[in-house]
């Protein structure tokens, strides 16, 4: 239950971070810290069910497809 609590806490963090509009570079190290948290969950989980595992799969992917526009936006074309 400890994680749980401790992955919506960074849920919660990242809205307010997002309503805040504080840089990408803050967000986007939550999200990894997020997605870090949810993985170590999953692993743990014997019964984590296949819907899980998918959603961290697109979620990480999600992720990476953010960090290359982040780079892109920072470093220019």
């Amino acid at each position: 239950m400890e994680k749980e609590r401790a992955i919506l806490e960074r849920l919660e963090r990242i809205d307010g971070l997002r309503r805040e509009h504080a840089p990408a570079g803050v967000v986007l190290g939550e999200v990894r810290a997020l997605l870090f948290e949810a993985e170590d969950w999953v692993r743990e989980e014997a019964d984590a069910s296949g819907r899980v595992v998918d959603a961290l799969e697109r979620s990480k992917s999600a992720l990476a497809a953010g960090e290359a526009k982040a780079a892109k936006l920072l470093l220019g074309p």
